[in-house]
C-alpha cells in the first residue's frame, strides 16, 4: 500500500487522445521523509509516519522527535497492513504512483461558517406565497411537543465545513515531472491545503 502527503495546487484538465476532457486536480506530492515506523510488537499497530514541507523552526518536542532528520512542518501517520522495507529517514516521491492507480484522498474541507438549514442540509424552505412572511428559509417544526426536548442529531443550522473529508475511488491520471500528480476529479480543501493520498487497501 502506497501513501504520501501533498499540497493542493489547482484544478485543470487533461485531454485524452480521443478528444475527451478529464477534469483533474494538480497536487505537489512529496518529497516526504519517513519520520517513524510503528510496529505491532512495539506500538500495538503498524503505521508509517511521514513528514512534509520544510519548517523554519520547531518546538522542543518535535525537535526531539525529528532528531537527525530535516526540520519538517507537517507530520502525519498512515496505518498500513505492513510497513514493508520502509525505515526512518527514507524519502518518498510522487514517482511511487502510476497512472491508472485507484487512490483515496483525505483533506480538510473549506470552512463556510454558520449556515442555515437550506444550505447546510438541503431543506427546500417554505412556500413563498401570501401568509408566509419571513418564513422562506426557516427550519419549520423541530418535533413533537410531548417529549419536551430536542432529539440528538436533529438537522439544524450550525457551523458548516472545515472538517476532515475522505474521497474514495479517485484515479491518478498523470505523474508529471517535479512531483506533480494529476488526480481525476475534485478533492477537498482550498489551494495550498495539505492532503493525504493513499492507494485503496
Amino acid at each position: 500500500m502506497k501513501c504520501i502527503l501533498a499540497k493542493k495546487i489547482e484544478m485543470s484538465q487533461v485531454y485524452r487522445p480521443d478528444g475527451t476532457v478529464i477534469p483533474v486536480t494538480l497536487v505537489q506530492a512529496g518529497p516526504c521523509v519517513v519520520t517513524q515506523v510503528k510496529t505491532q510488537d512495539k506500538d500495538g499497530y503498524v503505521a508509517v509516519q511521514l513528514g512534509f514541507l520544510n519548517a523554519k523552526r520547531l518546538n522542543k518536542p518535535m525537535e526531539g522527535h525529528l532528531k537527525d532528520l530535516p526540520k519538517l512542518k507537517i507530520v502525519r501517520e498512515f496505518r498500513l497492513p505492513s510497513a514493508g522495507e520502509l525505515k526512518k529517514g527514507d524519502v518518498l516521491e510522487a514517482a511511487i504512483f502510476e497512472p491508472g492507480e485507484t487512490i483515496e484522498v483525505t483533506g480538510r474541507s473549506k470552512g463556510k461558517g454558520f449556515q442555515g438549514v437550506v444550505k447546510r442540509h438541503g431543506f427546500h424552505g417554505h412556500p413563498a406565497s401570501h401568509g408566509h412572511k419571513d418564513q422562506l428559509r426557516m427550519p419549520g417544526s423541530i418535533g413533537a411537543g410531548g417529549v419536551q426536548r430536542v432529539f440528538k442529531g436533529l438537522r439544524m443550522a450550525g457551523r458548516m465545513g472545515d472538517e476532515n473529508v475522505t474521497v474514495k475511488n479517485l484515479n491518478v491520471v498523470e505523474v508529471r515531472d517535479g512531483g506533480i500528480l494529476a488526480i481525476k476529479g475534485a478533492i477537498p480543501g482550498g489551494r495550498n491545503g495539505i492532503i493525504a493520498i493513499q492507494t485503496v487497501k
